[in-house]
């Protein structure tokens, strides 16, 4: 097919109809003015209403959605600051525009410290967004050093029961769970079960569970990250024709959680990096001793040429500052490429550390 500039189109992702002002065929920072664009061609658009990353453009006449593209979750994050108080605005506005245009990047707000975090999928990620903050921008922030988001959980099933009853002037509440808590495979994140008859617990409340569960988990019991691949089984239960309510069940959710927190052994997980490095053949000693000294795990070593091909899986915490310490080795002259592709236990002895590092 084929879209002209004036043409309305379809955004099939909100409903919505924008009509395109412009077209443009891009090549580095030049724009080329089209008045036309064909299937298969690669351009940017200006339209009348705001188009997000992952939206579906179409003929109004043959709408169609395409499947949402699944960007993964953030791995490193900073905390950022404006030098001023003033400054404050332009740098949320700055932020904002940048996660617009950009999935992978997310800013929030620390209700603790209330500092502004930003994440994203590496160092090197949150570099260049800085970079573009300040230079295309033109805003100037203060910029802490890179953290690495951890995750935490369970390692044994642990099954917790747990009663609330409170007692006040005219009606009480009530509210009585048992529920199991035990360890899922990698990348599960979190599954609710329901696994009580009908008659134990009416419905309305097996679901104020589910969703109390899911938002406590946000904060675990280690040193406060996030708890993932864990599952949580409503085994039983019971419940008052009077006295019971939506806030009792939510706080004996939240008190089962706690109390398996208590009663339950945690891991805490980081995550991996795995890639290639790239180096000629007389730095390959230097380079393979420095990455052993970074925990790193050699899977492959081939040779193309004068070159020496690493395959390498190292954690994300041992690659701070690794581009810098590369280029020092080699003489400038080895290049890595290294992406997030799972979590793992880390080992006892840093887990202490890092604990004790987050004040817990």
């Amino acid at each position: 097919g084929t879209v002209k500039v004036g043409e309305t189109i379809l955004n099939s992702s909100t409903g919505k109809k924008i009509r395109l002002t412009k077209i443009f065929r891009m090549h580095a920072d030049k724009r080329t003015p089209l008045d036309a664009t064909a299937a298969g061609d690669i351009v940017a658009v200006v339209s009348s209403s705001p188009i997000n990353t992952g939206d579906t453009l179409c003929d109004p006449k043959a709408p169609i959605l395409l499947e949402k593209i699944q960007f993964p979750e953030p791995v490193v994050f900073v905390a950022v600051e404006p030098r001023t108080e003033a400054e404050q605005d332009a740098l949320e506005d700055g932020l904002r525009k940048l996660a617009a245009e950009d999935p992978t990047f997310r800013v929030s707000v620390d209700e603790t410290t209330n500092q502004t975090i930003i994440a994203g999928m590496g160092e090197l990620h949150l570099e260049v967004l800085i970079r573009r903050l300040r230079e295309e921008l033109g805003v100037q922030a203060l910029v802490g050093p890179p953290q690495v988001a951890y995750r935490e959980t369970l390692r044994e099933t642990v099954e917790v029961e747990e009663r609330f009853e409170r007692q006040t002037a005219g009606r009480g509440q009530y509210a009585h769970v048992i529920i199991r808590f035990e360890p899922l495979p990698r990348g599960s994140g979190f599954r609710f079960t329901d696994a009580i008859k009908e008659d134990e617990i009416p419905r309305e409340y097996r679901a104020v569970v589910e969703t109390t569960l899911r938002e406590t988990l946000t904060n675990g019991p280690l040193a406060g990250y996030p708890l993932v691949d864990i599952g949580a089984t409503l085994v039983g239960g019971s419940f008052h024709p009077v006295d019971s309510s939506e806030i009792a069940f939510r706080a004996a959710a939240a008190g089962a959680l706690h109390k398996a927190y208590e009663e339950g052994t945690f891991d805490l997980l980081e995550p991996i990096m795995e890639g290639e490095v790239i180096t000629p053949g007389e730095y390959l000693g230097e380079v393979l001793e420095d990455l052993s000294r970074r925990r790193g795990e050699i899977r492959e070593l081939k040779s193309r040429g004068t070159v020496q091909i690493i395959s390498v899986a190292v954690p994300l915490a041992e690659t701070f500052g690794y581009a810098t310490q590369l280029r020092s080795l080699t003489q400038g002259r080895a290049s890595y490429t290294l992406r997030v592709t799972r979590y793992e236990v880390v080992p006892e002895r840093l887990k202490e550390e890092i604990i004790r590092r987050r004040g817990y």
